[in-house]
């Protein structure tokens, strides 16, 4: 075929006869390419112009798209299961659009986010209002509500669990969803009763690993020794991710009757089971890990002093002790932390003479062990889940940062908050925050129960207000603001709207710049409105 086959072909007279009128497949084929080979040469290289190979490109488009004879159709997919439960009032149902569309209550646009609120940030909690009352997703959003769980991973559990039967048979369909397939317990859809046996074992024998996760946590709820009895029919043939995912659901309902199974488990091939394994032992005060962690620990403390394991044989390293130590710990300190963090917590009161865990935490610790021990034990008491040791190593909230008994990592307290009772946990944040203020608090708040009511709630309020009187810079906080928007109690926003207005002083050269103050304007006119969205959002997915 000639270089000038698009040029000749296509400059021809109405009155010119069509040169092939009913081309072959592989004639139009090579055509397109010689089409192809002109654009990238350049029409100059092939004697055209550049008019002449967009007309024929053009043309043999058309003919491509009209010449194209259909496959055979593929077998129809079977019907979608059917989902029992109710879909949520049609109110909610269009706020739920509105959500999943990001678009903002007043409609406005724009790079600015202005008063208006961030229903990105709504999304969330009106999917977990959704779940508590029971509801399904509305069939025409599973596929938006599946492409929102595909981009934000924080929702998937959320979104999957609303999405139930239905996403799960789009996502067998779409290859975009794939991830619903994997995504745990909301994309497993209806499962047999814990007590019907044969198709326990059916689905979990057949299942994808989706419904197999939610099925096992379905057993282990209804009767927790079931659930390990059916892990072991399977368990020499899992994957080692899925292994692990497995004995990550045995959290739930953990007790001393999983301790056989988990001892095997100490000698699986993967490293990521044999330490989860360890670390779900260790919260078994009573179990023979426990033990054998107890009497290593005591070995290097006591009232006389610290002294480090000089090695790392091999029992400990059958009992989940990691023998490298990160980049810039020293080995002994390393496996010390590891024994103290995995003996039960009820050993140390015996080996220091009957002392409670705030007497303990307040003995002086030689030669400089004191970090590496108190962080242990921090990481033991969110581990075992002790209020009286957490309480101890957090000490008194209103007490500088610093000079706390264990720890001054905000981190590690968020952690230790999160063991104590909810009403203890907001009253010691609360103190906090007066005492400190919130550029310290952030952490901590997000240990706290949602919403923030009653001490908590005016704490935060009153910290936001006096950061404006005092000309703080505004941006620092827009992080606790957003926080805010989305754990306040909805019930503050009467006592927020006294904030919305914009102070006018101009004779105080104190005042904060005119960029500041508008600032702090928006941000609580944006608050106040987001919090009374949130009420209108609750009362929505209210049953009629």
């Amino acid at each position: 075929m000639s270089t000038d086959t698009y040029r000749d072909t296509h400059t021809h007279t109405d009155t010119d006869p069509d040169p092939d009128p009913d081309p072959d497949p592989d004639t139009i084929h090579g055509v397109w390419e010689e089409l192809v080979g002109a654009a990238l040469l350049g029409t100059e290289r092939r004697q055209g112009s550049p008019e002449a190979l967009l007309d024929a490109a053009a043309v043999l488009t058309v003919r491509r798209r009209a010449g194209l004879r259909p496959g055979e159709a593929g077998p129809r997919p079977d019907p979608a299961p059917r989902d029992p439960r109710p879909a949520p009032p049609e109110a909610a149902r269009r706020r739920l659009a509105q959500l999943l569309a990001g678009r903002t209550a007043t409609g406005s646009g724009g790079g600015r986010r202005g008063a208006a609120p961030d229903l990105t940030e709504l999304l969330p909690q009106w999917l977990a209002a959704a779940g508590r009352h029971g509801y399904r997703a509305p069939a025409a959003l599973v596929p938006a509500l599946l492409d929102t769980a595909r981009a934000r991973t924080d929702l998937r559990p959320q979104a999957l669990a609303l999405a139930g039967v239905r996403g799960l048979w789009l996502a067998r369909l779409n290859p975009d969803w794939r991830f619903a397939l994997r995504g745990g317990a909301g994309g497993a859809g209806e499962l047999p009763a814990a007590t019907d046996a044969a198709g326990v074992e059916l689905l979990w024998q057949e299942g994808l690993f989706a419904e197999r996760v939610a099925l096992l946590g379905a057993v282990r709820a209804h009767e927790a020794a079931a659930a390990v009895r059916l892990l072991e029919t399977t368990w020499a043939t899992e994957r080692a991710e899925d292994r692990l995912m497995f004995l990550d659901s045995l959290r739930v309902g953990l007790s001393e009757g999983d301790e056989p199974f988990l001892e095997a488990a100490l000698g699986d091939r993967s490293r990521n089971v044999r330490a989860t394994a360890a670390e779900l032992l260790s919260a078994l005060p009573r179990s023979a890990l426990a033990g054998r962690m107890a009497e290593r620990a005591l070995a290097c403390v006591g009232p006389e002093g610290v002294i480090p394991p000089a090695e790392c044989d091999g029992g400990m390293l059958r009992d989940g002790v990691v023998k490298r130590p990160p980049a810039g710990r020293g080995e002994r300190a390393w496996w010390l932390g590891q024994l103290v963090e995995a003996a039960p917590l009820s050993c140390w009161r015996e080996r220091f003479g009957g002392l409670g865990p705030a007497e303990i935490v307040a003995l002086p610790v030689a030669e400089g062990w004191a970090e590496e021990l108190h962080a242990a034990w921090c990481r033991a008491a969110v581990r075992q889940r002790d209020p009286l040791w957490s309480h101890a190593l957090l000490g008194s909230a209103s007490a500088p940062p610093a000079a706390g008994p264990a720890t001054a990592s905000l981190a590690e307290r968020a952690k230790l908050l999160s063991i104590l009772p909810e009403g203890e946990r907001a009253e010691w944040v609360a103190e906090f925050i007066r005492a400190h203020g919130l550029s310290e608090a952030f952490q901590l708040l997000g240990a706290c129960l949602v919403p923030w009511a009653g001490a908590l709630g005016e704490a935060v309020v009153d910290a936001l207000d006096r950061a404006r009187e005092a000309g703080s810079y505004p941006w620092s906080f827009s992080g606790v603001m957003g926080l805010a928007e989305r754990c306040l109690d909805p019930a503050a926003a009467d006592r927020l709207d006294s904030l919305t207005t914009t102070p006018q002083n101009p004779l105080d050269p104190t005042d904060p710049s005119p960029g500041a103050v508008a600032y702090w304007t928006e941000a609580f006119q944006r608050l106040t409105a987001t919090l009374r969205l949130r009420a209108t959002m609750l009362t929505e997915l209210t049953p009629p």
